[in-house]
C-alpha cells in the first residue's frame, strides 16, 4: 500500500444533527485508515474546514453554518484544535465554504448570497471583514433559486483571482481581491444553463480547465480557464445519469486526479461516487461509472495528500468511508469506514 503521507484528518460536521464539532483522527500511513483521537466543539456546525499557516505553525479554520454566520480559527500544535479567540461574525447568512487566499479568509454564504473578505492576523486569527460583497438574481427553480445563493468560494491556481460558484444565480463569478484593503471587486460572470444549481467547481491540475458540478440538474459543465484575462468559459455539459433518468440525485463535490485523467463526483440521493475519465487535455469528460458511497448522503469527497485516496463524509448514515483507487481506471475501491456523527467534510492535515 502507497503512503498517504498524512498524519492527522480533521473531520467537520453538524452539530444541530447530532455533530460533535471537528473531529481529530490519526491516519494509518500505511492503509490510510482512521482512528479517532478526539474532538472539539467551539463553534456550532463547522460544516466545513481549511488550512493555513501564521507564525510558522499551522492554523485550522472553520465556517461555522448558522444564521447568522461566524467562522472560527484553531492553532494545531496541540493534540486537539485550540480555539484562537472567540468565532467571529461574517456579516452574512449560512456561511458553507471558505477559502485562503493573499493573507485573507473568504466565507461564501449561502443563506444571504453574499462573500465576505476576513484579513488575518499576524497569528492566523481572523478579524472582522473587511468587505462583504452582496449578488444579485435567481434561477428557475422556485424553491431553490429565488436569490443568490453562494456555496463555494476559491483562489484559481494562479492566485489572481477569486471564484465564487452560485448555486441560486446559475454562475460563477470572477472577482479580484486587492490584498491591500481587502477589498473585492466582481470582474465577470459565467452563466451557466439556467436551473443547473451549481454547487462547487473543481480545477485540472494543468489550471486551464474547470469542472462546475450542478447540484439540481446532476450535470458536470467542463469549461476553459484563462487565468490571464481572468475567463471561465463553458464548452461542454456531461449529465451524471442517463437522459430521462428520475432518480433523485444531487451531486455534492467533484475531486480531479493529481494527474488529470479521472474526475470522481459525489452524488447524493442515490448515494454514490461516479467516475469520469478525461482526455489528455482536460477538455473532455465521459462517465464511465459509479460505485456506492459506503453510506448515506455523500456531502464531501477528497482525496488524500498522496493522491492514491478518496475519502467519503456520508452525513447521514454517519460516517467517513475511505477507498484506494485504482491507478489506471479510476476505480475507488471501499477499504474501510469511521463513525462520524453527521459529518461535512474531510480535511487532511
Amino acid at each position: 500500500m502507497a503512503d498517504t503521507g498524512a498524519g492527522r484528518a480533521f473531520i467537520g460536521s453538524f452539530t444541530s444533527a447530532g455533530g460533535r464539532g471537528i473531529v481529530v483522527a490519526e491516519v494509518d500511513p500505511g492503509t490510510g485508515a482512521l482512528t479517532e483521537a478526539g474532538a472539539v466543539d467551539a463553534a456550532p456546525n463547522p460544516s466545513y474546514l481549511a488550512l493555513g499557516q501564521a507564525e510558522g505553525r499551522p492554523v485550522l479554520y472553520a465556517v461555522s453554518e448558522t444564521l447568522p454566520g461566524a467562522v472560527a480559527a484553531y492553532d494545531l500544535t496541540g493534540p486537539l484544535p485550540r480555539p484562537l479567540g472567540a468565532p467571529v461574525a461574517v456579516r452574512g447568512d449560512e456561511p458553507t465554504h471558505l477559502a485562503l487566499t493573499r493573507g485573507h479568509l473568504l466565507t461564501a454564504n449561502y443563506g444571504s448570497g453574499s462573500v465576505s473578505v476576513l484579513p488575518l492576523a499576524a497569528d492566523g486569527a481572523p478579524q472582522a471583514p473587511s468587505d462583504v460583497l452582496p449578488n444579485e438574481g435567481s434561477g428557475p427553480d422556485p424553491e431553490r433559486q429565488l436569490a443568490p445563493h453562494a456555496h463555494q468560494v476559491l483562489p484559481d491556481p494562479s492566485g489572481r483571482w477569486v471564484l465564487g460558484v452560485d448555486l441560486g444565480t446559475d454562475a460563477v463569478r470572477i472577482c479580484a481581491l486587492d490584498p491591500a484593503t481587502g477589498g473585492l471587486t466582481p470582474h465577470g460572470q459565467t452563466a451557466l444553463s439556467p436551473g443547473t444549481g451549481p454547487r462547487h467547481l473543481a480545477f485540472h491540475p494543468a489550471g486551464r480547465h474547470a469542472y462546475v458540478l450542478g447540484e439540481l440538474r446532476p450535470t458536470v459543465t467542463v469549461c476553459r480557464w484563462d487565468a490571464t484575462a481572468g475567463v471561465l468559459e463553458p464548452v461542454a455539459e456531461v449529465p451524471l445519469f442517463p437522459e430521462g433518468s428520475e432518480l433523485p440525485a444531487f451531486p455534492s463535490a467533484p475531486v480531479v486526479s493529481r494527474d488529470g485523467r479521472h474526475l470522481w463526483v459525489a452524488v447524493r440521493g442515490t448515494d454514490t461516487i461516479a467516475v469520469l475519465a478525461l482526455d489528455a487535455d482536460g477538455e473532455r469528460a465521459r462517465v464511465v461509472t459509479s460505485v456506492p458511497c459506503g453510506g448515506a448522503w455523500p456531502r464531501d469527497l477528497v482525496l488524500d495528500p498522496s493522491g492514491t485516496r478518496l475519502y467519503a463524509a456520508n452525513e447521514r448514515s454517519g460516517d467517513v468511508t475511505w477507498f484506494d483507487l485504482d491507478g489506471e481506471s479510476g476505480l475507488p475501491r471501499r477499504a474501510g469506514s469511521l463513525p462520524v456523527p453527521a459529518p461535512s467534510t474531510v480535511l487532511f492535515g
